[in-house]
């Protein structure tokens, strides 16, 4: 086994070597205990087989870290998929943005895989230096390319970040770095438009994830992404695909293969997740913290189930 404080985590370009120095001192001790030593009141946990997020972006003040926090202690599974862009490389290189809520999350995870869950960390292009270290384990998280995962009603999903699959990210890098910038500079806006809700006691509710909607251009985008996806998948002849990547979640068949992704925790904040039958659902954790603010005693929404209308 590696010893992760010693990866230079960013340090493939020498922009990046004070984030992968200031990462790398906070290592040690989020190995060393996860746990904080505070005898914090757990709230009841709702337990899953399986659950897949991704698109944290911790590391960026878009990052949902605080409500991905609240998700992750209100539940626990036998295995947890870290579907890439945990980390996110790109913003850290420009300037460092690591808040408190950012390490809670880090420690989170690891507490998780402390305590008995299998934790698989799958690196996207946002967090692809990790990807030099596939096929270690650290602090009990195992990182991988791609994994195939078997339900527990024997369905074989292919499991990847998704970017491969992204032209632009293939054949325009510096379009996609451009893009990232705009797509940052919405996000500054969206937390601007969350500080005027939350003075005006309004929940939270995401600028950029309605923007994209309402764009024909990112409308097509999305479809023809999905459908290029799928078709992977059926090629590898498997039964379905879990990926992320384009922070829009989705539970939908083309022909004989089933498309999941589990959306992001900046502008969604959604997980994928499997029940011990092998029913795959998406969670709308912001739905369910706004019935919350409304004090409904509701069980988290589930926004898609395991049997989609074929496309």
């Amino acid at each position: 086994m590696a010893s992760l404080p010693d990866l230079p985590l960013f340090a493939r370009r020498d922009s990046s070597a004070q984030a992968s120095a200031r990462i790398a001192a906070r290592l040690p001790a989020w190995l060393a205990d996860p746990d904080d030593g505070t005898a914090e009141e757990q709230p009841p946990r709702t337990r899953y087989r399986t659950i897949w997020i991704s698109d944290l972006h911790l590391g960026t003040t878009g990052s949902n870290a605080a409500m991905l926090l609240t998700f992750l202690k209100s539940h626990e599974c036998e295995t947890l998929y870290l579907v890439g862009d945990i980390i996110d490389g790109w913003r850290l290189r420009k300037g460092w943005y690591w808040p408190q809520s950012h390490n809670d999350v880090i420690r989170a995870v690891l507490k998780m895989a402390k305590h008995g869950t299998r934790v698989i960390y799958i690196p996207g292009n946002h967090d692809e230096h990790f990807r030099d270290y596939v096929g270690l384990e650290f602090g009990g998280i195992e990182l991988l390319a791609e994994d195939v995962h078997v339900t527990a009603d024997g369905r074989r999903l292919l499991v990847i970040h998704g970017d491969q699959f992204d032209n632009v990210m293939l054949y325009a890098r510096w379009l996609a770095f451009l893009g990232d910038r705009a797509y940052t500079m919405l996000l500054r806006s969206n937390g601007t438009v969350n500080w005027v809700r939350r003075r005006l006691g309004l929940p939270y509710w995401s600028l950029a994830a309605h923007m994209k909607k309402r764009v024909k251009n990112a409308v097509q985008f999305i479809s023809r992404y999905e459908e290029v996806v799928a078709h992977a998948a059926a090629e590898r002849r498997v039964d379905g695909v879990v990926c992320g990547h384009i922070h829009s979640p989705e539970i939908r068949r083309f022909g004989d293969i089933t498309y999941y992704n589990d959306g992001d925790w900046v502008e969604s904040c959604t997980a994928l997740v499997e029940d011990a039958a092998g029913a795959m659902s998406l969670i709308d954790w912001a739905e369910h913290m706004r019935a919350e603010r409304r004090h409904e005693r509701t069980a988290p929404r589930l926004v898609a189930s395991a049997e989609p209308v074929p496309a």
